[in-house]
């Protein structure tokens, strides 16, 4: 494996964001940038948009491009038009705007370049409904109509692989810095960080020139599976920062000749990669909401937003759970939890309440898989949580023992989550009806791209006995 030599000393820290236009001149004009990479993330989470000189984006830092980018499925498909989603047509135009608040640098790019998100409008002025970031937005309105203020800390899981051309192979865990790939689990161990020392120095260089605020890094339980936990705060900026950090840390493992992976399930005898989301809420004083300010003991709106996300967690499961390999992860002995119990400090249960004192009291999502677009699946978890605390909903009785005997509570393939997700009527309100109609029939065309391709096991097991 060739490694980036080492750098003689640290690239200045890069600070991320302006408030203006005349200060983004400015701030181009301190970095040498000479192109930016306009981008709005899609409903899988990729970078859409267009690069342009700096000269071009300052004249007219507004752009069009085709509705059809969020309709686009994970294998570039378009599914029918027509008649399926409030009659529009895959060529009508909607613009884009930056939100200046995400400028920074590529790190990676060999010319100096800078990257900014962007919110998309059709051109009446309306918000695009179909964008993740809007419906995020739309969550969060709702909760600031309340007085609440959500908090979240997201935990993603991803591995580290070896080059793989043939997707007909199976994955292989990549050599490290000894010359040697790792043939067992390495869960928490240092030593096994280590062999990608040279890695991991230029994704945290990387992250701290984009703002991106890392706050740990553990080799998690699978072979050259990590996790990053970032720091919590504003739900938007927290999702902003994971799909950053996704971009990133992919290209800093091709610069080191591997491959990093979301994928829910890359390996079949390894675990699979989650994305475990910490939320809490403050009131206007910023008390979190979840304690008692006298007695320091969980509320009833704690109760209630742990109650919202047992009762919805299954019908938003093909938001976090997208692809029909995310529900690889969901099985039995997996590892992964499968039910929507909740319990204190209890990793079987879908729902658990972490250790803190009353100021940091939370709930930790953990059925999310790695896969999954950031934007929507905090939004849908938030947006369960929030229909929890507004129709006074009770939980269950807390799990204190192992949750998996009770066996799997969660659908078990794309088709059923999408069926119950279309069927919850108070989610589509609160996520809009518009964005639920795209999403179900861009995951329905994905499937169906599943069905069209034979597997192995069909070729081993069919072939000759059936």
């Amino acid at each position: 494996m060739k490694y980036k030599e080492k750098k003689s000393k640290p690239a200045p820290k890069t600070t991320r964001g302006v408030a203006s236009l005349e200060d983004a001149k400015d701030w181009f004009a301190r970095q040498n940038i000479e192109e930016i990479e306009c981008v709005v993330p899609d409903l899988a989470g990729v970078a859409r948009g267009k690069i342009m000189p700096v000269r071009k984006f300052l004249g007219a830092p507004s752009m069009n491009l085709p509705l059809a980018v969020f309709y686009q499925t994970i294998t570039g498909d378009f599914p029918e038009f027509e008649g399926a989603v409030n009659a529009v047509q895959s060529d009508t135009d909607i613009f884009l705007t930056p939100d200046l608040a995400t400028l920074a640098v590529v790190p990676w790019a060999q010319d100096p370049t800078a990257q900014v998100i962007h919110d998309a409008f059709h051109p009446d002025g309306r918000p695009v409904e179909e964008s993740p970031r809007q419906v995020l937005r739309r969550v969060m309105a709702l909760y600031r109509e309340k007085g609440w203020d959500p908090v979240v800390a997201p935990e993603i899981e991803f591995y580290l692989v070896d080059k793989n051309t043939d997707p007909d192979y199976p994955l292989k865990p990549p050599i490290g810095r000894s010359g040697r790939p790792e043939t067992g689990r390495q869960g928490y161990s240092i030593a096994a960080v280590n062999e990608f020392d040279a890695l991991f120095e230029d994704m945290y260089e990387y992250s701290e020139r984009q703002g991106l605020e890392i706050d740990t890094l553990i080799h998690e339980s699978g072979v050259a599976q990590m996790e990053i936990n970032l720091r919590h705060g504003n739900p938007l900026e927290l999702a902003d920062q994971v799909f950053m950090f996704k971009r990133t840390i992919r290209e800093v493992a091709l610069e080191h000749e591997i491959y990093a992976t979301f994928m829910a399930k890359p390996m079949a005898a390894e675990p699979g990669s989650a994305m475990h989301i910490h939320q809490s809420i403050l009131g206007i004083d910023g008390e979190n909401l979840f304690s008692d300010p006298k007695t320091g003991d969980a509320t009833p709106l704690f109760y209630a937003f742990i109650a919202g996300q047992q009762r919805y967690l299954p019908a938003i499961m093909a938001i976090l759970a997208p692809y029909v390999n995310s529900y690889r992860r969901i099985a039995r002995d997996s590892g992964a939890p499968v039910n929507t119990q909740w319990g204190y400090d209890n990793r079987t249960c879908g729902l658990r309440v972490p250790p803190s004192d009353p100021a940091n009291r939370r709930l930790e999502n953990r059925i999310p898989s790695s896969d999954a677009n950031p934007y929507l699946a905090i939004a849908a978890t938030l947006a369960a949580g929030y229909l929890g605390m507004t129709q006074n909903l009770s939980p269950t009785a807390p799990v204190d023992t192992d949750a998996s005997v009770r066996g799997i509570e969660l659908p078990r393939s794309l088709l059923e989550s999408v069926s119950l997700f279309e069927a919850a009527k108070p989610l589509v309100e609160i996520l809009g009806s518009t964005f639920c109609n795209a999403y179900a029939t861009v995951k329905q065309a994905e499937y169906e791209t599943f069905m069209r391709t034979i597997s192995p096991w069909e070729r081993e097991f069919l072939l000759l006995n059936v």
